[in-house]
């Protein structure tokens, strides 16, 4: 008797187990990719400030590999910002001008993701 009310107890509690950890742990993953957003806009805006300093200096693939990163960052917040949106813009073009060789225009534009990246609240 004893034998099968701790199978029957064991059974529950692997069901609520297998029921209980996938639901509770989606909701700490939602909860964690929130606390993020800071962290991602804080490296977007200094892999963006690095792209404007290496194109000052003529340094094109080394702004592309910044301006990059940094638009990696800045999508991975997931947030909603216009300011955001038009960081995000600024950095493709500096990414494709860089990879023309225009390090000027690709400064220009990198400078603008810079300004337009420090006013994300």
């Amino acid at each position: 008797m004893k034998v099968r009310i701790h199978r029957g107890v064991l059974a529950v509690a692997a069901v609520a187990a297998l029921v209980g950890f996938p639901l509770f742990s989606g909701l700490a993953l939602a909860g964690t990719t929130e606390g993020k957003a800071p962290k991602h806009m804080s490296e977007a805006l200094e892999h963006a400030k690095e792209a404007v300093a290496h194109g000052k200096q003529g340094h094109a693939d080394a702004l592309v590999q910044h301006a990059e990163e940094a638009l990696k960052h800045a999508e991975a917040t997931g947030m909603k910002n216009p300011h955001l949106d038009e960081g995000k813009t600024h950095l493709k073009e500096a990414v494709a001008h860089g990879k023309a060789g225009h390090v000027d225009v690709a400064t220009q534009h990198a400078e603008g993701a810079v300004t337009h990246l420090s006013e994300v609240k």
